[in-house]
């Protein structure tokens, strides 16, 4: 298996909002550039509901989001992983990013969305046991892969409306989690 690394995150210190994923697909780290798989439909949601222009560039894209106050990660700094899909992640090469910096520099974030099932399971794993107490928001949205094909993008686009009004269904950690 291949050794994987995420990119930096994307967003300024004002952010509000945070959007985490698991980790880049082999389209994403080839292009260098989050969620650029043509058929992934994160663009396709975020480009609706904050009014970006379906030919943007990349640069213009994340700037979008970055005046929109929404800051973009991965949980996850490092795995193996042969292909793109989470399901092949091998669950003891996980490496979670450094959450902990990442709030000091981003003091504003107050909720945070999953993309997805395995983006949400390895923060509360993984991540969050190691932060201290604090008042974000967690909210698991339908992840925008083109793997899951459960939801029509209708259906996902309703979902992720929460991003862009910036609230949510309050979800708190899980009981099990240790906090400090």
């Amino acid at each position: 298996m291949t050794r994987v690394r995420s990119f930096a995150p994307v967003g300024d210190g004002n952010a509000t909002r945070l959007i985490l994923g698991s980790m880049p697909g082999v389209a994403s780290l080839r292009a260098g550039q989050y969620y650029a798989h043509p058929r992934n439909l994160f663009w396709r949601i975020l480009g609706e509901l904050l009014a970006m222009e379906p030919g943007m560039s990349y640069a213009d894209r994340v700037g979008v989001l970055s005046s929109a106050g929404i800051a973009l990660w991965d949980v996850l700094e490092s795995c193996t992983r042969v292909g793109s899909l989470d399901a092949a992640i091998d669950k003891d090469s996980v490496a979670p990013n450094d959450f902990a910096t990442f709030f000091a520099r981003h003091p504003r974030v107050r909720r945070v969305y999953f993309n997805g099932t395995t983006a949400e399971q390895c923060y509360r794993r993984r991540v969050l046991p190691l932060l201290p107490a604090s008042s974000r928001v967690y909210e698991r949205l339908p992840s925008t892969s083109p793997a899951h094909a459960a939801l029509s993008f209708e259906e996902k686009l309703a979902a992720w409306r929460v991003v862009a009004n910036g609230a949510g269904r309050p979800r708190r950690p899980a009981s099990g989690s240790r906090r400090r």
